[in-house]
């Protein structure tokens, strides 16, 4: 996808399998996006879509298939080991359970202690506490806290814990994997008002991974919708919410709750299951349970194109997208 400015982050035809090479799980299957500096791109999708996986991929936690995963240009699946170690502290990671990704025989104090003495970014044990002091101050802490186990603080404050490790080894790039889905609805807004905050003061350039629309709605500039591995539709995140071209696009936002019981959306119901990503359909895989699919759509997989600038679509019924668009 062209830009005028080098992405931070850009994804050309990225697959990730799982399984055997006769009958693999097609977890991540030919996915391509940008991510500019300063962004946020949000990531949605219904389970087992592959949002999780791309994250990670893009982090190279887990490698390609195939593929290209790009760093201010540079092709993080041929990147050394040694060269990556020197990378990670630009590219960071927010887990989506706060309480399985926090070290519970670990003090706060030593667990983004950890993180600042890996990357060589404290001198001595007096710089140390006056980062992590800080740290805690960015996201809402005490400094008492750096003397507390990880069990001892709420869900919304373990989430807090985790974005500050994040953010020790001042990242460039943070991969937010769903860090709303474990916590209560009353602490999901102090989260999402805590990482807007953040963005703004640091620059932070993110991928928001969510199922939650209402917050992709109010966090992100940008959205890709992803269904059994593919790109379905990557718009703004105005054009998007407004007017959804994909017919798997409009079906996902009308069953996102509304907050106003006096808008009125028409329902859209999704006919049979998810196909399996062992055995997705051919052609276009979410033709199955498209309400406008025709014959055609089990011929030939749909590429997603540039219908107009900003504005992707993968859906070989053009004549219905520049209707709707």
């Amino acid at each position: 996808m062209s830009s005028t400015q080098q992405p931070l982050i850009e994804v050309k035809q990225l697959k990730r399998y799982f399984g055997s090479s006769a009958r693999p799980v097609r977890a991540v299957d030919d996915v391509s996006f940008t991510i500019q500096p300063g962004e946020t791109l949000g990531l949605v999708g219904e389970s087992g879509s592959g949002k999780s996986t791309i994250g990670r991929t893009l982090l190279r936690l887990i490698d390609a298939s195939s593929g290209q995963v790009l760093y201010r240009g540079e092709d993080l699946g041929t990147t050394t080991s040694k060269r990556m170690r020197q990378l990670r502290s630009k590219l960071q990671i927010i887990f989506q359970d706060p309480y399985a990704s926090l070290n519970p025989k670990m003090r706060v104090r030593d667990i983004l202690g950890e993180a600042l003495a890996t990357h060589g970014l404290a001198q001595g044990p007096g710089q140390s506490a006056a980062r992590i002091a800080e740290l805690l101050d960015l996201v809402g802490l005490r400094p008492e806290h750096a003397s507390r186990y990880p069990h001892e603080f709420s869900g919304g404050q373990r989430q807090r814990i985790g974005v500050a490790r994040a953010l020790a080894v001042e990242p460039e790039f943070i991969v937010a994997d769903e860090p709303l889905s474990a916590l209560d609805v009353s602490i999901q807004a102090q989260v999402v008002n805590l990482l807007c905050d953040l963005r703004e003061r640091l620059r932070l350039t993110m991928l928001f991974i969510s199922h939650d629309l209402d917050v992709v709605e109010y966090l992100c500039d940008r959205v890709v919708v992803l269904y059994l591995g593919r790109v379905m539709e990557v718009a703004s995140t105005q054009e998007l919410f407004e007017r959804p071209l994909h017919p798997y696009t409009q079906a996902l936002l009308a069953a996102s709750p509304k907050p106003d019981p006096e808008i009125k959306t028409e329902r859209i119901v999704l006919k049979g299951d998810i196909p399996s990503p062992i055995d997705p359909p051919s052609g276009c895989v979410f033709r199955t349970r498209c309400p406008q699919a025709v014959a055609a759509c089990a011929d030939a997989r749909p590429e997603l194109e540039e219908i107009r600038p900003g504005r992707w679509v993968a859906c070989i019924r053009r004549e219905l997208m520049e209707t709707q668009a």
